[in-house]
Formats: structure tokens, C-alpha cells, sequence
């Protein structure tokens, strides 16, 4: 009697150890094709933690600035391509829409707070959705700027910003240091100019011509430009780099903001982490002033183009695996508290609140009645050749600030804008 209960003892122990392997075989897989490279390191911890608590493998990688179109594109093409992607706008949609799973009534879907960030196919599929809602606009180290005599008060417009930054960077040298951090034009860099700072002309435009809610347009007018220019001029005038030495790159804007070597800097919310090394009393983020009628009244620049979509060529477990991850990270509140402080405010239901200084700025200009600049950019067509173009013409008037280049810089802009769209939509 005892060999026998112990002989189907054993037996149950291997049909147990079985089930647990063929279960483990069933979880599936989670491979996340990062687009924010500043969030790596946080994103990789919290993938492991993942993957500890779960037993699901979740891979993540991060494509280097710039460079996620094109790493996208060759992943796809492998046999262990992303189960989590970013499908960010209208032309994405247009590109990898059949790749995508519907998210209509999935749970990740039910949790979102708002629907406003949310993509859809021509065929009314819920391709992707928006994953952090971000800010950006001018950064400033407000202990720098009292040093130098000011208070961040006493910025309003474009007319008060550039009087303070030219005083600053007249007196570099007696105060150790500079207004602006570098505006380097490198792939690392030059999307804060190309495409965010963009923003001054093409959120303008889009409320005055009527394109603010889309869809795209097929021509622009470059009607603020001179406001575009007003920016990039203080910017790269107000610097301990020389205008001509931009278009090489290799500059460390946030390192020299981290090291109180400029008071103004311009990026977003996303490196919050970093900069709150300054300390939260010491650091704000104030708008576009760009000399626009009435911007007293602006508020920062907000939006997404992090929309989370599922690869539906995906097998049924890796597709299922992905989900539970994506519910996991909105829902686990120690979870959603840390992605909150590497990627921006995270618009579900049960995710933690943010606390996030620069997003807490974004709300209070909010809440003051301000208006938030949208993201109008995110319109562009054929984004990146679009860009390529105007960063080219942009370094060749930084290397010789004249009419006639800017001229060049006009007509990347605008007249770009026309030939992109055409060669996107046909």
C-alpha cells in the first residue's frame, strides 16, 4: 500500500513539474522597442523586476536618437521582432497600421483616463495608445538666475527673456556662467530644434489656419517664422559655443545645465530625473516666449507622440504576455510612480501621480488659464527627411547669420513641408 501511494505520489509530482514547465511555456515573451533613450536604464530595471516577479522574459531596447524609424523598420523584418512598439502619429499609423492589434476593450485600453492621445486606422481599429503625456519648453535654473540679479518672475515675453539672456551672457565671464546651453545640430540634439522648437511656427499656424485638431496640411505658411528665428537666435548668440561649431555636434547640453554652466535650457519634462539633481526649489520650466502677440497669456508646450501598439504579428502568448506587462506598468503604483518621473505623466486610471516638477509647471500655467501649446509637429509629413533638410539649411545660417540664408532656412521649412506631404500622400 505504501509503495503504491508513494508511487502515485510520484507520479503526481511529475505530472506537477510537467504542468509547471508547459505553463512557463505558455507565459510568452515581452520584447519593448524603446523610443526614449533617456529612459533606458529605469525601463531595463523595471524589466527585470518584471520578469522576477512573473517568470515572463521582457526584453528591452532602446534605439539610439534619432534612429527608431529605421530601427523599427529592421526589427520588424527579424524573426523575434518587438511585441511593444510606438506608433506616434497619423504617418505611423499610415506605415505600420496592418501591424497592429486592435487595443479596442482590452484591459490596458479600459484603463486610460482620457481618449485623447489614442490613434486609429481608417478603418476605425484602436492602433495605439498614448503611453505618458510630456512637456517642454525653456528649462531654468532658477538659483542661476537670482545670482545673476533676476527673478524667473520677471520673464513674461519674449522681451523680457532676451534682455535677461543678452545681460547674462554679457557678463558670462564675471558671473561663471552662460544663458543658453549648447544647441548642438547632431542626431542627438537637433530634434529639439527641428522638431520641438518647430513648434513656435506650427502650433501658431495651426490655431490661426485652422489645422490645430488635423489632419495634416498640405502646405504651410511659415506665417511665424520670424518668431521660430527670434528663439533660435537668442539661443545660439547667448552661448559659450560658437554659432559655427554647431553643425558638428558633440555637445552635452544637459551635462553643462547639471553643471550650472548656463541658466536656460531647452528640452522637456522627460529629463526631470536628471535635472531634479538641482533640486526642485532650484529648477522651472517657462514657455515658448517667441515676441507672438499676447503669448503673456502662453502656457508650455504639451502632448504625446508615445503611443504604445502591439506587433498583432505576434504569437497569441507573446501578444498576451505584452498586455499583462503594459496592465502591470499602469496599474502597480511603485511601478506607474517611477515611469511617471522618466517619461511624463501617464494617463490611466490607477497609475501613480506624477511628480514631476516640470509637469507640475505645465498644469499650474493650466490651471492659471493659460493655453497650452499643442503639439502641432507632430503633423509633419515625412518627418524625418523633412527635418534632415531643415537642419541642413539651419547650420548653414548658423555658420553665417544672414537674410539670405535664413531665406534657405524658409524655404526647408515651408516649401520642404509641401514636397514631403506630396511624396507621402501620392
Amino acid at each position: 500500500m505504501k509503495k503504491a501511494i508513494a508511487l502515485i505520489l510520484s507520479l503526481v509530482l511529475c505530472l506537477s513539474m510537467f504542468a509547471g514547465v508547459a505553463s512557463a511555456d505558455s507565459k510568452g515573451k515581452v520584447y519593448w522597442l524603446n523610443f526614449k533613450p533617456e529612459s533606458d536604464a529605469d525601463l531595463q530595471e523595471i524589466a527585470a523586476q518584471y520578469t522576477q516577479l512573473t517568470g515572463v522574459p521582457v526584453k528591452v531596447v532602446t534605439a539610439a536618437a534619432g534612429t527608431y524609424e529605421s530601427t523599427l523598420t529592421s526589427e520588424m523584418d527579424k524573426t523575434d521582432a518587438p511585441t511593444l512598439f510606438v506608433v506616434g502619429n497619423a504617418a505611423a499609423v499610415n506605415t505600420w497600421g496592418d501591424y497592429c492589434y486592435d487595443l479596442t476593450g482590452t484591459a490596458i485600453a479600459n484603463e486610460l483616463n482620457t481618449d485623447a492621445y489614442n490613434l486609429y486606422d481608417k478603418d476605425g481599429k484602436l492602433c495605439s495608445i498614448g503611453y505618458c503625456y510630456e512637456c517642454f519648453g525653456i528649462i531654468v535654473n532658477k538659483a542661476l538666475l537670482a545670482k545673476a540679479g533676476y527673478s524667473i518672475d520677471q520673464i513674461t515675453n519674449f522681451e523680457s527673456l532676451k534682455a535677461i539672456a543678452e545681460d547674462i551672457h554679457a557678463r558670462a565671464n564675471e558671473l561663471g556662467f552662460d544663458a543658453f546651453t549648447s544647441s548642438g545640430m547632431d542626431s542627438s540634439s537637433s530634434w529639439r530644434f527641428s522638431g520641438h522648437l518647430a513648434n513656435t511656427d506650427l502650433y501658431y499656424e495651426s490655431v490661426a489656419d485652422g489645422w490645430q485638431a488635423g489632419p495634416c496640411p498640405a502646405t504651410i505658411t511659415g506665417a511665424y517664422l520670424d518668431n521660430y528665428k527670434n528663439l533660435w537666435d537668442l539661443y545660439i548668440n547667448n552661448s559659450s559655443v560658437d554659432p559655427a561649431a554647431l553643425a558638428t555636434g558633440g555637445f552635452d547640453a544637459e551635462g553643462e545645465f547639471l553643471a550650472e554652466k548656463a541658466v536656460f535650457y531647452q528640452n522637456g519634462s522627460w529629463t526631470y530625473s536628471a535635472c531634479s539633481a538641482l533640486g526642485d526649489e532650484n529648477i522651472a520650466m517657462i514657455p515658448f516666449y517667441c515676441g507672438v502677440e499676447g503669448e503673456e497669456m502662453a502656457g508650455l508646450n504639451c502632448g504625446t507622440e508615445n503611443c504604445w501598439a502591439v506587433n498583432s504579428e505576434a504569437s497569441e502568448e507573446d501578444i498576451q504576455a505584452t498586455l499583462d506587462f503594459m496592465y502591470w506598468l499602469v496599474t502597480t503604483e511603485e511601478v506607474s510612480a517611477k515611469l511617471n518621473n522618466t517619461l511624463g505623466v501617464m494617463p490611466y486610471k490607477n497609475a501613480a501621480v506624477s511628480t514631476n516638477k516640470f509637469l507640475a509647471d505645465a498644469n499650474a500655467y493650466a490651471n492659471a488659464g493659460h493655453y497650452t501649446m499643442t503639439w502641432a509637429f507632430n503633423f509633419t509629413p515625412n518627418v524625418d527627411t523633412w527635418r534632415a533638410a531643415l537642419v541642413a539649411a539651419m547650420n548653414i545660417y548658423d555658420a553665417d547669420q544672414t537674410d539670405a540664408n535664413w531665406a534657405n532656412v524658409r524655404t526647408a521649412f515651408v516649401e520642404g513641408w509641401a514636397a514631403q506631404y506630396a511624396a507621402a500622400n501620392g
